[in-house]
């Protein structure tokens, strides 16, 4: 299956989790402290992302509950996170010039979050 979880090693004994298309990094988690804290990060995402809505910042919308957010960055760029219903963010991407690229990144995880493999890497 070309998407997959995959739980890897930060520096000071820490975890993240990134979310794979092929070898492409599409999300990726802030550090963990423990392993576990990564491994619910990922079961968080398989069965929260499938529903969750898609939220555009750049018009001024507004969500609440597990939600994908379309960001503006600094340079004019786009980008998507995920976000629990605890307003902390869980994933992140990377940027894009187009915000139509943005979008399929949020559709992609949920869609393909849920029966995406798991590897350990750390």
């Amino acid at each position: 299956m070309p998407h997959k979880f995959k739980i890897v090693s930060r520096k000071n004994d820490q975890y993240g989790v990134q979310f794979l298309y092929n070898s492409e990094i599409m999300v990726w988690s802030e550090s963990y402290k423990g392993k576990a804290s990564a491994t619910n990060c990922i079961e968080s995402i398989k069965k929260n992302a499938p529903g969750a809505t898609v939220v555009d910042l750049t018009k001024d919308d507004k969500g609440s509950g597990y939600r994908f957010e379309i960001v503006e960055s600094k340079n004019g760029q786009y980008f998507v996170r995920f976000v629990a219903s605890n307003g902390e963010t869980m994933v992140i991407s990377e940027t894009y010039t187009d915000k139509r690229n943005a979008l399929n990144c949020a559709a992609s995880v949920a869609k393909n979050a849920p029966a995406a493999a798991v590897e350990d890497d750390s």
